[in-house]
């Protein structure tokens, strides 16, 4: 049965008042392409709380850029004390490895509130961190958690969140179970980026903005890039883009990111 995610959620407008003086968002005379390049369960759920904000003012053109490809690791034969989980495909991974039998422990740190929410509907008691890889470390380390700790992860990881807690004393085994394999941009989202007007292009990853530059460096002539992004770590794997406009958001969620697109938004008014 799924569990309920310890955390503060952040709290959303609902549609209609992200438009009025409640939210401030932006009311655009004419909608703008948005082109979301993340994994498609979560283009499709960012979408709709594009949906939610900015209602007609936005075509968006979903197009990931990576999907998962689980693995199947043979896990050490340990009493682990608690998972840790930074992304939701990794809270996928430790359903399938549960489900095929493999005991996991129940409690799991989680980066975020979206990782930790994905972890409650597979079966885990999660704790959410509601931040990045730092905030994750911290959480562990400030509950005197003891180990040993079980953490799945995928190829690409930033932070090293095993490292930094088998310094501090907490045993912290990783393992990885899950890939991202880079898929192409769509003929849909390549003639959106061949256009004149510029599209939006919120990042959520330095990863994803790699992959995206890559694609975007073949299209000629490319539409002007308005880029939204996740963390200044994402911003400096964008550079490379010269986007037209630039936005990052304030904190690394979801609800910031919206926050930083209608700011960009609003600055580009009359474009």
């Amino acid at each position: 049965m799924p569990r309920k995610v310890r955390s503060v959620m952040v709290r959303r407008c609902q549609r209609g008042s992200l438009r009025g003086n409640t939210c401030g968002m932006a009311t655009q005379s004419r909608a703008k392409t948005l082109l979301l390049t993340r994994p498609a369960p979560q283009s499709a759920r960012f979408a709709s709380l594009l949906a939610q904000s900015f209602g007609r003012d936005l075509r968006i053109v979903i197009a990931p850029l990576m999907a998962p490809r689980f693995l199947h690791p043979t896990l050490p034969e340990r009493a682990f004390a608690a998972l840790i989980l930074t992304s939701e495909t990794g809270a996928e991974a430790a359903r399938r490895i549960s489900a095929a039998g493999q005991p996991l422990p129940i409690r799991a740190f989680c980066v975020g509130d979206q990782t930790a929410t994905a972890a409650a509907a597979a079966g885990f008691d999660p704790i959410s961190a509601q931040g990045d890889a730092a905030a994750l470390i911290y959480l562990i380390r400030s509950r005197n958690q003891s180990g040993p700790l079980l953490y799945l992860h995928g190829k690409d990881i930033r932070g090293d969140v095993a490292g930094a807690l088998n310094s501090a004393g907490i045993e912290t085994v990783s393992a990885l179970v899950y890939d991202q394999i880079a898929t192409p941009l769509t003929a849909e989202a390549k003639a959106a980026l061949s256009q004149k007007d510029p599209v939006l292009v919120p990042l959520f990853s330095p990863r994803s903005a790699r992959l995206f530059a890559a694609e975007a460096g073949s299209i000629t002539p490319l539409a002007p890039l308005w880029v939204v992004a996740l963390s200044p770590a994402v911003a400096r794997e964008a550079a490379v883009l010269s986007p037209e406009k630039l936005e990052i958001a304030q904190h690394p969620d979801a609800a910031a990111l919206i926050v930083a697109l209608d700011k960009l938004l609003q600055s580009g008014q009359g474009s």
